[in-house]
């Protein structure tokens, strides 16, 4: 019996759904789903190059006499 037997993975899983419940197994899921979908868009974010503006700031100050 290794780790590719399907009762060892059954009985696995029915531990885990014993130990966490499905609501809370749910919530993972979700929030891993999240998770990903933020770092994906983060690094989209990233891969774009930034548009600088080629304005310059002038200072309009009036000169003392």
């Amino acid at each position: 019996m290794g780790f590719s037997s399907i009762t060892h993975w059954l009985i696995v899983l029915l531990i885990v759904f014993l130990i966490f419940g499905t609501s809370k197994l749910r919530n993972i899921g979700s929030d891993l789903g999240a998770a990903f979908k933020n770092f994906k868009d983060a690094v989209k974010d990233e891969n774009k190059p930034k548009v600088h503006s080629s304005r310059r700031k002038t200072s309009r100050t009036r000169a003392r006499k």
